[in-house]
């Protein structure tokens, strides 16, 4: 059987070795090569020195013929001037020679070879120009998926690399009578000096590198094992190119169309079938399929293309391509019938995503993105989001079409199914709303953002129907995020309803964490006390407190965030009332358990909801603030700030609560003569599903409402019989509420759905107060484990070696003093309420 292409050897006339070039050369090779999936004879493999390996010729030399004699459709060189690469305005068209081709049966084909054309120098920078009619000799590469060096850490983005020349550059010349033998070839120089380093014949009818753009090829696994085994796919081509291998959904398309957290992502398949990759070959080429960097099956390319899929005894290799256009999308507010921002995926019946020109259809290769890649897309499990205003564009598959449109917890998500016929260039969806929360006067607002770009947070907040981001400058080690953000006021959209303010979270590893909105002016340093916030080795240069008291002093308001941890300093915070909220970002037992110690404790700590978003997996607004600011108050983000601190708040990860206590609202005080019975009322409304809607008192569930099978609307009254001081909240979430079971978001948290209000406090007989003595005595034992850190274990400069940012003498005094009024305030408390 003939080869598909056979190089010639062309030892007998080579005159010249590598250092003609007259450059540091790359390590020789020599002999029988392979240059883009072709076979090549450079020299001759004895010759492991490059003496004589190339054909050189210029202008001053004779004609040269190198008979061949064999039938061939292609004939490729590869060759190159020996010199420097042609700019536009020099050296490009210049003849270098003529190739005569002369072919059985008499005839001839003469081709002029020209300097940017058919052949070239190989570039020594960025810009040069490379041979029109002639491609490297090298393949693109993809970057390593999952290491490199760390000087490619933001090239690895781009995930895959120009091959380019690295030695020569191929040109082929097709026989346009392919049934009748090559005689021979006739090299006459006419210019520069240029070598020949090998020639190979083509013996298949394809042009012998891609020209068809990359196809989706689906991958299924036969054995149920291999399937099974956690994804660890590749593909390679050796006549063309393939990009990374994924993973697709293990969900029919009925299934995921019918999921009950449409809008919402999709389990993540973590195992190696079924799996997608997109090729780019030349017939002839050979398609491997690795797992775990063994070969399991391959496919001719060619056979592919034809049959539509290829068996083989371990995987079913088949070609995904019913062709696609470029259509412009426009989703639309179904009642202002104006384009509304949101996110949107899209994808083929078998998962493969088409997302809009300019995202991603996996976000960073489907890998972390720790400050890394984190805007303009969404990752929840399986399925990628874009962010978009309203419009995008880009390539979507003719035929069925799966749609995936999520805007926030007030708007019903979109999950459908739409055709795009051959020739259609203009989609248009719709999505409706099914609550507006700015119009009951409950403004939505994510605590605790990092990483994203004003521009970014003001795009990803208005696709989530959120009214405000606090965007936060902070550190970790030597980096500092966001530097260039800070403005020292809020920044508003055009429309006046979504605002973006960057401000900052303040770090401790032992203390704690500090979130500071409505900053106007820096407070420093950002973070303290070594790593992991800090830089490594920095000493305790301040408190929590301290900086609580900055913020505070400039008009700005303190969060504790993903309260309680850590859980150093909060309890210092919370004795002085420096703290204006307390931030959950967990539905899990000790989030709440803390909060509701410090609430049976006589504490009015506002619950407010936040992502910590550091990732591209995390959507802003997953758990997000609403804020019920009244009616004589207009919306801005002052009287948003100013209104959580009056506890006018709840919590939620996709629940809309409404909560009343005898008439009042959240964060209201009610007041009663003395014990008695008061009606309280709630309701839960969602997208997302939902179980269990519960009144909680004093940490107890006293009310409840629940449904066996999940829903989107639950509600109770129920009369309650007080007779002390006491606080209710009311709060919603799965079957058991803390059941880990429960269906939860596809953040990389696993986050749960739920919802939880601040409370409504009630006053039976005078002033409302609480106390619980194991609460003040445990805040205490915390003071106490501040103290003995700052004196004990805090690394500081010694006395007088530096002067502090805070100008005082006396350093620990300084960093004592809050404490120490903490401690004097809980021992205060104790002492009035119990008398002891």
């Amino acid at each position: 059987m003939t080869a598909q292409y056979e190089p010639l050897d062309l030892s007998k006339w080579c005159n010249a070795g590598v250092a003609i070039l007259g450059e540091q050369w790359f390590p020789w090779l020599g002999g029988r090569q392979t240059i883009r999936g072709l076979p090549f004879r450079i020299g001759t493999e004895a010759d492991d020195a490059g003496q004589r390996c190339f054909i050189a010729l210029d202008a001053s030399q004779g004609h040269l013929t190198i008979p061949i004699g064999l039938p061939a459709h292609q004939v490729i060189l590869a060759h190159r001037v020996v010199g420097k690469a042609p700019s536009v305005d020099q050296g490009l068209g210049v003849h270098v020679a003529d190739y005569v081709f002369r072919i059985a049966g008499g005839g001839e084909e003469r081709v002029r070879i020209r300097n940017g054309f058919e052949i070239g120098a190989l570039p020594t920078r960025w810009g040069e120009l490379q041979p029109l009619r002639a491609v490297g000799d090298q393949q693109a590469v993809l970057m390593p998926r999952k290491e490199g060096r760390w000087d490619f850490a933001g090239v690895r983005q781009t995930e895959a690399g120009l091959g380019g020349p690295r030695w020569y550059y191929l040109w082929t010349w097709r026989n346009p009578r392919p049934e009748n033998a090559v005689e021979a070839l006739e090299i006459i120089p006419a210019g520069p000096q240029f070598i020949i380093a090998g020639i190979t014949l083509g013996h298949v009818d394809e042009h012998p590198f891609p020209r068809e753009g990359r196809r989706a090829v689906h991958i299924v696994l036969k054995d149920a094992e291999v399937a099974a085994s956690p994804f660890d796919l590749d593909v390679e081509v050796d006549r063309g190119d393939a990009t990374y291998v994924h993973a697709l959904s293990e969900a029919s398309a009925e299934a995921f169309l019918s999921d009950a957290l449409r809008g919402w992502g999709e389990e993540q398949n973590a195992k190696s079938s079924p799996a997608y990759v997109e090729v780019s070959a030349v017939p002839s080429a050979t398609v491997t399929v690795k797992q775990a960097g063994a070969e399991i099956a391959h496919a001719k390319w060619g056979e592919v293309e034809r049959d539509g899929a290829v068996e083989t005894p371990a995987a079913r290799i088949e070609l995904v391509d019913p062709g696609r256009n470029w259509v412009r999308i426009t989703v639309l507010d179904e009642d202002t019938n104006a384009p509304v921002p949101c996110r949107v995926h899209f994808r083929s019946p078998q998962g493969i995503p088409f997302q809009p020109h300019g995202h991603h259809n996996h976000v960073n290769s489907n890998l972390g993105t720790w400050h890394i890649d984190v805007g303009g897309d969404l990752r929840l499990g399986q399925i990628t989001y874009a962010y978009i205003d309203g419009t995008c564009e880009g390539w979507l598959p003719r035929g069925e079409v799966l749609v995936d449109v999520a805007r926030g917890f007030e708007y019903e998500p979109l999950r459908t199914r739409t055709t795009i016929e051959p020739g259609q260039r203009e989609l248009v969806l719709r999505i409706k709303r099914w609550t507006k929360m700015n119009d009951r006067r409950w403004f939505s607002g994510d605590s605790h953002v990092h990483f994203l770009s004003p521009s970014g947070a003001h795009l990803e907040s208005q696709g989530e129907d959120l009214n405000v981001v606090n965007l936060l400058q902070s550190q970790w080690g030597s980096l500092f995020t966001n530097t260039e953000d800070f403005a020292g006021e809020p920044s508003v959209s055009r429309t006046g309803n979504n605002i973006v303010y960057v401000s900052q979270e303040n770090r401790q590893h032992f203390m704690g964490h500090m979130i500071l909105w409505g900053l106007k002016k820096a407070v420093m340093p950002w973070c303290s006390d070594g790593l992991d916030e800090a830089e490594l080795g920095g000493t305790l240069e301040t408190t929590l407190s301290h900086w609580a008291d900055e913020c505070h002093a400039q008009g700005g308001y303190v969060i504790q965030p993903h309260f309680p941890e850590p859980p150093g300093e909060h309890a210092a915070l919370i004795a002085t009332g420096r703290l204006d909220g307390v931030e959950m970002i967990m539905q899990q037992p000790r989030n709440h358990e803390y909060y509701y110690w410090y609430l049976n404790c006589g504490y009015r700590l506002p619950l407010v909801g936040g992502t910590d978003k550091m990732t591209s997996d995390v959507p802003v607004g997953l758990y997000r603030t609403y804020v019920h600011i009244p009616e004589d108050e207009e919306f801005n983000y002052e009287n948003w700030c100013r209104n959580v601190v009056r506890g006018r708040t709840f919590l939620s990860g996709g629940p809309i609560l409404h909560f009343r206590v005898e008439g009042h609202d959240i964060g209201d005080t009610v007041s009663l003569p003395g014990p008695g019975t008061i009606e309280v009322e709630a309701r839960a409304e969602s997208v997302l599903p939902m179980h269990r809607l519960e009144i909680i008192q004093e940490g107890r569930v006293v009310a409840v409402a629940e449904s066996r099978e999940a829903t989107r609307r639950l509600e109770l009254k129920e009369r309650i019989k007080i007779d002390h001081h006491t606080w209710l909240a009311a709060r919603c979430g799965g079957p058991n509420y803390f059941d880990t079971g429960t269906t939860r978001h596809y953040d990389v948290w696993r986050r749960g759905i739920f919802a939880h209000s601040s409370p409504i406090y009630v006053a039976c007989g005078g002033d409302w107060w609480m106390f619980d003595k194991g609460t003040a005595q445990y805040m205490l034992t915390l003071v106490e484990g501040d103290l003995t850190y700052i004196r004990e274990n805090s690394r500081q400069y010694e006395p007088g070696a530096v002067t502090h940012r805070h100008g005082e003498a006396d350093h620990i005094v300084y960093l004592e003093r809050p404490l120490l009024e903490a401690q004097a305030a809980i021992q205060e408390r104790m002492r009035r309420c119990t008398g002891e």
